[in-house]
């Protein structure tokens, strides 16, 4: 008898295991909108691609859904592009990661106002919840990860400013000052993307438009190794920890 036991515990244990480790399936849903009032030629329609999510149940699919909206990621309404902001040309996205419970999803817009500009989130959401993921869900000592992730920043500034003088084509005297204002703090830990190597955050340091072309990834890669003390126990990433 204790044997059957062990056996029927063993079997419901792979099969919550397996179901903790699902993956779901999305496919994208593209649709175009008319503006009733356009205020100008190009500014007639817009096109959002939604990712659309079959998951265990409907209710979860949806629920993944909202945790990935444009309107949430980028503060933004239909309504308001349908009337008079008109900004939204483009909304578009990519799958970063779909394996053990973990959707990643990169979000792109592109628009233009006085001129062209694009912006791109990331989200991060449990497939056995439905619920996005923040850095407090995931990891412990956000101020140690957060120095870690600012340690990598000062070594990508100081290259930038290193090539950016090396550039003779470069018109911008003193590039120091475009990185006046770049300080990585906890809350810049909330933009982040998972892959298979690990966790990247990003970081935007809002060059003005005509200099963008200068402007560094703002990427800051850290392999599972790496982030290993730092992952809550009990939490989405823990099963990546190894």
């Amino acid at each position: 008898m204790k044997i059957k036991l062990l056996g029927i515990v063993f079997v419901l244990a792979a099969f919550v295991a397996a179901g903790n480790a699902q993956s779901v399936v999305v496919t994208g849903k593209k649709i175009t909108y008319n503006r009733p009032k356009p205020i100008s030629e190009y500014k007639k329609t817009f096109t959002i691609n939604y990712p659309k999510i079959k998951a265990a149940t409907p209710v979860l699919s949806k629920k993944i859904e909202a945790a990935a909206s444009y309107e949430k990621a980028f503060g933004f309404t239909l309504k308001e592009e349908l009337g008079e902001i008109q900004w939204l040309e483009t909304a578009d996205y990519e799958v970063i990661y779909n394996k053990n419970g973990i959707l990643c999803l990169s979000l792109f817009i592109e628009g233009s106002g006085a001129y062209p500009s694009s912006s791109t989130k990331y989200v991060v959401v449990d497939t056995n919840t439905g619920l996005k993921q923040t850095p407090a869900n995931l990891f412990t000592n956000l101020a140690g990860l957060a120095a870690l992730a600012k340690k990598q920043q000062k070594t990508e500034i100081a290259t930038a400013i290193k090539e950016i003088k090396a550039d003779k084509t470069n018109e911008e005297p003193n590039p120091e000052h475009l990185f006046e204002n770049a300080d990585f703090k906890i809350k810049d830990l909330n933009d982040f993307s998972v892959d298979d190597k690990g966790v990247t955050f990003h970081y935007d340091y809002g060059f003005p438009h005509v200099i963008q072309g200068l402007q560094p990834a703002g990427e800051f890669k850290f392999t599972w190794a790496q982030l290993k003390p730092y992952i809550k126990n009990g939490g989405l990433l823990s099963r990546m920890k190894g």
